[in-house]
């Protein structure tokens, strides 16, 4: 996905449909790539075993559209590394974005609540990009109204900064200086055709 510096409704967080995804004309800069991705879920994998007790109590809820493989994929290596079986889930904040009434009609994504649901469980939202900050807050939204879990986290593959508010991450894959002018782009197999990688694309990324 391409997230450029205003385009969505956190850019690292928060969407538009998708727009600029796919092919571009500027090939950019491979921040991460294939292999390297995968041990950067590794780590964050091995970062929550450790932080929560060896994922105790854990419901690991994807924000689409790549937060929910990724997702996926940490609680597949959680359980590869302590044979920890992790709810996993989706939490679409269609809805809950604060620049809806400035764009056109979305369709709505699917919220997948895993059995037993998230209240009184550590809640760890998963995104692939975390930019704004805005995607997050309506994440945080969005959850109030399915539940009351004893705690949020939010575990990210790209800080990117830029923060428009207060939030942070808990559990981060890799930091990268941009400036507003760039963009992030995050492929994954899942959603963008078999590729795995990350990029840097326009002002000076080339």
């Amino acid at each position: 996905m391409v997230y450029p510096q205003d385009t969505r409704i956190d850019n690292g967080q928060g969407r538009t449909p998708d727009a600029g995804h796919g092919k571009t004309s500027d090939p950019g800069k491979t921040i991460l790539s294939g292999s390297d991705l995968h041990r950067v879920v590794d780590r964050i994998a091995h970062q929550i075993l450790e932080k929560t007790s060896g994922a105790t109590g854990i419901v690991l809820l994807g924000i689409p559209t790549r937060g929910v493989p990724l997702a996926r994929r940490l609680a597949a290596r959680i359980h590869a590394f302590e044979g920890v079986d992790v709810p996993v889930g989706a939490l679409d904040i269609t809805l809950y974005r604060d620049d809806l009434r400035l764009h056109a009609t979305r369709a709505l994504g699917k919220t997948d609540v895993p059995g037993g649901g998230i209240d009184g469980r550590r809640v760890i939202l998963v995104d692939d990009v975390l930019f704004s900050g805005r995607t997050v807050r309506a994440a945080l939204d969005a959850l109030s109204d399915i539940g009351r879990p004893s705690s949020v986290q939010l575990a990210v593959l790209i800080d990117r900064g830029h923060r428009e508010l207060p939030i942070r991450a808990d559990y981060v894959g890799k930091n990268i200086p941009t400036a507003l002018t760039e963009s992030v782009r995050v492929s994954l197999a899942e959603t963008d055709g078999g590729v795995d990688e990350v990029k840097l694309t326009g002002g000076d990324a080339q």
